[in-house]
Parts: C-alpha cells; sequence; structure tokens
C-alpha cells in the first residue's frame, strides 16, 4: 500500500511541475490604451515577453490599442521598459500573435496595410485557438 500511495504521489506530483513549466495553459493580454498611455501599453507588452518564456501568449489590442502598432506611429518610451517597438519584434519573434480589432482600426480610418509586419486582424476564434488549456486574461 505505501508503494501505491508513494508512485501515486510521485506522478501527481511530476505531473503538477510539468504542467507549470509547459506551455498548454494561455494568457490573454488584452491593452486597449494607446500613445497617450505609454505606461499601460509597454506593461502589457512586458508582461506578454515575460510570461511567453514558458506560456502559449495571445496579445488582443482594441480601442486606442491598434494606434500603436501602425506601421508610422512612433515607438513608445517610459522610464525603464524597453520601446514599444522592440518588444512587439520580440513577441513576434517568439510566435506570439498580436492582433487588432478590425472595427477599431477602421474607426482610425487605417486598414490590415497600415500595420506593423507580423500584426494581424483578430478574428474571434483566434481568442480561443492559441492555447489548449486555461486561458488566463490580463487587462492594460
Amino acid at each position: 500500500m505505501k508503494i501505491v500511495r508513494s508512485t501515486l504521489l510521485l506522478l501527481f506530483f511530476t505531473s503538477f511541475l510539468f504542467a507549470q513549466n509547459s506551455k498548454g495553459e494561455g494568457v490573454l493580454i488584452h491593452i486597449s490604451s494607446g500613445l497617450d498611455n505609454p505606461h499601460k501599453v509597454l506593461m502589457g507588452l512586458t508582461i506578454a515577453l515575460k510570461f511567453s518564456e514558458n506560456k502559449d501568449v495571445f496579445v488582443f489590442m482594441d480601442i486606442n490599442a491598434p494606434e500603436v502598432v501602425l506601421t508610422n506611429s512612433k515607438s513608445l518610451e517610459f522610464n525603464k521598459f524597453e520601446p514599444s517597438k522592440i518588444l512587439v519584434t520580440k513577441l513576434l519573434e517568439r510566435g506570439v500573435t498580436i492582433a487588432v480589432c478590425p472595427m477599431c482600426l477602421e474607426a482610425m480610418n487605417k486598414s490590415q496595410f497600415d500595420l506593423m509586419k507580423g500584426i494581424k486582424i483578430v478574428n474571434k476564434d483566434d481568442l480561443f485557438d492559441f492555447t489548449t488549456g486555461r486561458i488566463i486574461s490580463l487587462s492594460y
């Protein structure tokens, strides 16, 4: 009985550690702030980069946030954060999807052709299909 209990405990502990250190759970970073609030935008992008080390991450940008990822927008800077253009590039290089709301982009009189290379227009399935496990959401 002790061997069975010990084996079950070891299996549980191993599966717990594996789940904590592997992809499969996702983090949805929702950014609605734009160029007028660099702290919020850079915080969201920085957290996304940190989580992308061992979690599936999806960055969704709506309201004013799409203006941050326009080709001709300035790179945001704030205190000790990396500039927004650098953070976006690092996220895309890690395979993180950054997607914008099509209606918000249209409200700015912009189109997908105005977005930085690698930024996509969101569709409803994107918000669920980026991971296989639980989805945790953080908003900025």
